[in-house]
């Protein structure tokens, strides 16, 4: 009989610590509310597929480096998945089933699936929030193999990671130290599954901000709020949707809220000015 593979709730995401965090079952539960009808044991048992078929070969082959080379050959060359360099923006990209399905995403969904094969025959792999693009990292004797699983899982040498520094931090943004010289392991730090997956809804959020889709973004900033509670900025965002949407009173109740949060936000006075905005239409409502 087939493996079951059950979703986490959205409700109890709140109870796990980042270590019991499901980064697959919560990516795929994000993909569920675009795709109420998605089969989580169909996607498990794909991944554990993909892993099943290298672990031999992995187990086999000798150093790290060359066991992420048999994982790259198996994923990008024999299965075929690779970057979506054509249509970067399509929200099915974002969409981990979509990703599996169309074989072919962004930085962050390739990333997911490429640590999940990759813990699941033993290679504890990381997620670095590089500037401007998802990597993947893995520790290696004498330092620390980065990957770029968009581009087929290729090293990322010292030269083409400040490269891309270069190409997101202006110069003079670090204060009097040129990008070029910024310590690299700063931005190389694992990220957590938290801010992995919020990653994955922050790009949601903009795709359907910029294609003006206010219920699907209302609901990707409700995502966000349960998985990232702290981030207050979100709040604010949903009030702004609620309104956009003639929601005054969630909509007036996000702002207050946010504002009693961030008592010093950068944004105080326009905030309050929407308040008194929506403070006046839901008087019309009594």
């Amino acid at each position: 009989m087939p493996q079951r593979f059950a979703l986490p709730e959205w409700d109890h995401l709140a109870a796990f610590d980042d270590d019991t965090l499901p980064l697959l079952g919560t990516a795929l539960l994000i993909a569920r509310d675009e795709y109420p009808q998605l089969d989580a044991d169909h996607y498990g048992a794909i991944v554990e597929a993909h892993a099943g078929d290298l672990r031999d070969q992995v187990d086999a082959t000798g150093s790290d480096p060359q066991k992420m080379a048999v994982i790259n050959r198996h994923l990008f060359d024999e299965l075929g998945y690779a970057g979506d360099n054509e249509h970067y923006y399509d929200p099915r990209n974002s969409y981990l089933n979509e990703v599996i399905d169309r074989k072919t995403g962004i930085p962050i969904t390739l990333s997911i699936l490429y640590m999940e094969v990759g813990r699941r025959v033993g290679l504890p792999l990381e997620g670095v929030s590089f500037p401007g693009h998802f990597l993947v990292s893995v520790r290696v004797r004498g330092g620390v193999l980065v990957l770029d699983p968009f581009a087929g899982g290729v090293p990322q040498s010292e030269d083409e990671l400040r490269q891309r520094l270069k190409r997101v931090i202006p110069e003079g943004a670090a204060a009097d130290v040129p990008v070029a010289e910024l310590p690299l392991d700063q931005f190389l730090e694992p990220a957590s599954k938290r801010q992995i997956l919020a990653r994955v809804l922050r790009n949601l959020k903009g795709i359907y901000r910029e294609t003006d889709k206010p219920e699907r973004l209302l609901e990707v900033l409700n995502r966000m709020l349960v998985l990232m509670p702290q981030a207050h900025g979100e709040l604010r965002d949903r009030g702004y949707v609620y309104q956009r949407l003639e929601c005054w009173r969630p909509a007036l109740k996000d702002l207050t809220d946010y504002l009693q949060l961030e008592p010093d936000a950068p944004d105080l006075d326009d905030v309050r000015v929407r308040m008194m905005e929506l403070t006046a239409l839901c008087a019309r409502l009594n």
